[in-house]
């Protein structure tokens, strides 16, 4: 869905530098302002570092920021992603939880690493690492566009799709996955925290029986329709599941910035949710909590 200036405008799926993204998330703000975004959500892969200083930049440019997080699970083989908005991201449980899926981060792109040495690629973490500019701060990981930039940087592929193509896309030898919480286990921590959940960008799993599982059995709230790796086909077979399971239509870029001058999966405001896609997630979330008072009671 191309952005609709003429209402309400959000980008509900942007990174920034506490995860795999390029730039600080007051920058992501800033960019929503210049494109006019009425909004974007700050969605970091298994931290949420990022939010506070983004909400502290939207009130001082008028751009309202959703704070979420994009948390990565494995089903049925895949990698599948998600996403969590309106959660208390200041919660204690979130944040160790959060910090355990860090930890298997870690531990997989080292093992990433040494795939690609015993390719013959000469690379270590500590060039990855460097790409950075900066030491890591507190709740912020590496991801595998942090490795990919290092691929590129020593020569060894021209552009960050092709290091994705040849070493480390899902299938591909420099690809490495280790055992992480299910679908379902991230919906349940999200709800927990307060938030609402929406499986992210279905049309990157190539397998929608998966699909249709995860929205039947897991029940998240809501569904990525709207994505940079998604055309009109995707959008139809999702808006139609959206329909189906009765699920929240949301929508976004996926932005992680520029490497090497390509623009990682799309452009901020690239993509863009429905209108009142913003006051249906507010609604769920507050139903959840709603629902979690009434357990305690």
């Amino acid at each position: 869905m191309e952005p609709h200036m003429e209402d309400e405008c959000y980008d509900l799926h942007s990174h920034t530098q506490a995860s795999d993204g390029m730039n600080k998330p007051a920058e992501n703000v800033r960019l929503a302002k210049e494109k006019g975004l009425t909004g974007l959500a700050i969605t970091d892969h298994d931290t949420v570092a990022g939010i506070e200083e983004a909400l502290l930049a939207g009130k001082e440019l008028g751009v309202d920021v959703v704070p979420g997080i994009e948390i990565s699970t494995r089903a049925g083989g895949k990698d599948i992603h998600v996403l969590g908005y309106f959660l208390d991201y200041e919660d204690e449980q979130l944040q160790e939880r959060l910090a355990r899926l860090r930890s298997v981060r870690e531990e997989r792109n080292h093992l990433i690493i040494a795939k690609l040495q015993q390719l013959g690629v000469e690379i270590t973490m500590e060039e990855v690492q460097a790409g950075l500019d900066r030491p890591l701060r507190p709740g912020e990981s590496l991801g595998r566009p942090h490795i990919a930039d290092a691929l590129v940087r020593k020569g060894y592929v021209s552009d960050m799709r092709e290091a994705f193509d040849r070493y480390l896309a899902e299938g591909k030898p420099g690809y490495a996955s280790l055992p992480r919480i299910a679908p379902e286990e991230a919906i349940m921590w999200i709800h927990e925290g307060g938030g609402a959940a929406v499986l992210a960008h279905p049309g990157l799993y190539g397998d929608d029986e998966l699909v249709r599982s995860i929205l039947e059995h897991r029940k998240p709230d809501g569904i990525e329709v709207y994505h940079s790796d998604h055309g009109p086909e995707e959008e139809s077979r999702y808006t139609a599941m959206a329909e189906q399971y009765g699920l929240i239509v949301t929508g976004g870029s996926d932005y992680h910035g520029v490497r090497q001058g390509v623009v990682f999966h799309g452009d901020l405001g690239g993509r863009t949710a429905p209108p009142g896609t913003v006051e249906r997630l507010k609604q769920a979330a507050e139903a959840v909590r709603r629902a979690g008072k009434n357990l305690e009671n």
